[in-house]
């Protein structure tokens, strides 16, 4: 069109020349209506080809959209709806407690039949029963001195308690150094009950304790039970130990809890046989079986070693304990343990002899076991222990679900092959783009119930199918340390300190907007007002309340923009 104009123009000069040449001029009222003419052109023209540039640009933006996520869909407005959730109960409640408390009430029977412990209970009771006067006299002495057992151990827990606070418990939970050490000091542990060397307390102290104890009276019954503590640390410290740290995540009442059970597994014993003690007739003799159960636990304070490296590993990125690796080293442990208990391994003098069937039964059950989880390196995902191993690396670089690639993908993976991000805010705009609501996942290398979750719940059909199609899925680790870009900082509003890596600062975005602290916990939200669409779930194995869970949070998106 414009070089139409250019044309017409250039005519018209030829033309206006040519005449002017021959001394032939055109009428003023002629000219003027040429040149509006002219004019209306030029401003027909301008108009047409803005059109036209608006209509390229917008066909060029929509092109671009498709190519980079073919799923996006016109971001919606906010909705005004209103929906109501449905009740999932209190996020608070600490579902791994009571697993927790049976873990620890085991632990305290273990202990019973160890070299340091086993031999205390006949005397301790012939004790009770010479110095009384009466069978009733006897069982009060008994039931106290338990209590006093449970009082001490309870009281360590308190003290733990009171001591590790939040962000040290934390720290103890996440940092490396921490982890590392933990891990040299159950390897220490396993060579002290291999005979390698005893761990004791100091006999000055110990003796001063046992002074005490003449004293009589519910007094000196206070102080008996707590030598028994003493003399027999070198067997019930590492067990002890282990309850400890596995609880100093900066939890209040989980030391509290663990030792308490504890506890009164140990002192359950002392106080039935003082109540029935012709049951003492029926307990084994003292001897090399003891070394035997010592000796075992040694191989599994080695392999609880593993677990924190393990840790350690993740949450630095160092990649030197995948999860063949660490199954490998599982396998040889417990295939040792099977050869010793066969007797083909001797580590001291009680080794040699005659090896009963019960021996034997649990040295096919260790084989069993080493076999078990030699399978877990072929590639048998390991469903029941997946909370406790190295994550499988069944990850997937694909994008196409998504709107590109997501930030920190480089280290941080998504099970399942499911697509998604580790950045809040990228995961936001994806959704508002591809019209779906936002599934938030509060995780961490060191969950246990967040591996459990995800290999027993996630990895259902159903549930991996609603994952896929009906959510942006970000996942937020809490203890990650990767370190933020000094601009990228902040100060909490919660606890003053200036957040700088990737963990602490969705550490507390979880607390400071969901008023929650451990992990998994699960949210879903619309992503135009970033408002709960359901309530939270935390560790939920159950598949069918899992669905229950999605579905709500699907149908109530719906709603809003239906």
């Amino acid at each position: 069109m414009r070089v139409f104009i250019v044309v017409l123009v250039a005519a018209f000069i030829t033309i206006f020349h040519v005449q002017a040449q021959k001394e032939v001029t055109l009428p003023a009222s002629e000219m003027q209506k040429l040149a509006k003419h002219i004019d209306n052109l030029v401003k027909r023209d301008s108009i047409n080809e803005a059109i036209i540039k608006q209509l390229k640009d917008s066909l060029k933006q929509t092109s671009n959209t498709n190519s980079i996520a073919p799923q996006t869909q016109t971001e919606a407005k906010a909705s005004t709806v209103q929906i109501t959730l449905k009740d999932r109960g209190n996020i608070n409640g600490d579902t791994s407690l009571l697993l927790f408390a049976i873990f620890a009430f085991v632990a305290g029977f273990l202990t019973i039949i160890t070299p340091c412990v086993f031999p205390m209970v006949p005397m301790t009771v012939s004790f009770f029963l010479n110095t009384s006067n009466s069978k009733k006299e006897s069982i009060r002495k008994a039931i106290i001195y338990g209590l006093s057992i449970v009082s001490i151990y309870t009281l360590i827990g308190v003290v733990l308690a009171a001591t590790i606070g939040k962000d040290f418990g934390h720290f103890i939970s996440t940092h490396w150094f921490p982890n590392l050490l933990f891990t040299l000091i159950f390897v220490v542990f396993a060579l002290s009950f291999f005979g390698l060397f005893e761990i004791t307390l100091p006999n000055k102290f110990i003796n001063k304790v046992d002074k005490q104890s003449d004293q009589g009276g519910y007094i000196g019954i206070f102080f008996m039970a707590f030598t028994i503590v003493l003399v027999s640390f070198s067997c019930t410290g590492p067990i002890v130990s282990t309850i400890l740290l596995s609880a100093a995540g900066g939890e209040i009442i989980k030391p509290v809890v663990g030792m308490l059970a504890y506890s009164s597994a140990f002192a359950l014993p002392f106080t039935l046989f003082a109540m029935f003690p012709n049951w003492l007739k029926s307990l084994p003799k003292s001897g090399g079986w003891l070394n035997t159960v010592k000796v075992s636990l040694g191989f599994i304070e080695l392999g609880l070693a593993l677990k924190f490296l393990s840790l350690a590993d993740q949450v630095e990125h160092w990649n030197i304990l995948n999860r063949n690796t660490f199954l490998l080293i599982w396998v040889l442990i417990l295939f040792s343990l099977g050869l010793y208990l066969f007797g083909l391994i001797k580590l001291s003098e009680h080794d040699k002899g005659s090896i009963g069937w019960i021996r034997k039964s649990l040295a096919v059950l260790s084989i069993i076991s080493a076999i078990y989880l030699g399978m877990g390196i072929s590639g048998n995902p390991l469903k029941q222990l997946s909370g406790y191993l190295p994550p499988l690396e069944d990850y997937t670089t694909d994008t196409d679900k998504i709107c590109g690639t997501p930030k920190y993908g480089d280290f941080l993976h998504l099970p399942l092959g499911l697509q998604g991000y580790f950045d809040y805010k990228e995961a936001v705009a994806c959704a508002k783009k591809q019209g779906k609501p936002l599934f938030i996942d509060f995780t961490g290398h060191g969950c246990v119930n967040c591996r459990e979750v995800e290999r027993n719940v996630w990895a259902d059909s159903s549930v991996l199918k609603h994952l896929r199609e009906d959510f942006v899925i970000v996942s937020l680790y809490t203890d990650d340390r990767t370190d933020l870009p000094e601009d990228q900082w902040y100060t909490s509003k919660l606890d003053n300190k200036v957040k700088k890596n990737i963990g602490a600062q969705n550490n507390d975005f979880q607390e400071s907007r969901f008023k929650y602290q451990g992990q998994p916990l699960y949210v879903i939200l619309d992503p135009n007002t970033e408002k709960e669409l359901t309530q939270p779930v935390t560790y939920e194995r159950s598949v069918p309340a899992y669905l229950d869970f999605l579905k709500e949070g699907k149908a109530n998106y719906e709603k809003l923009y239906e």
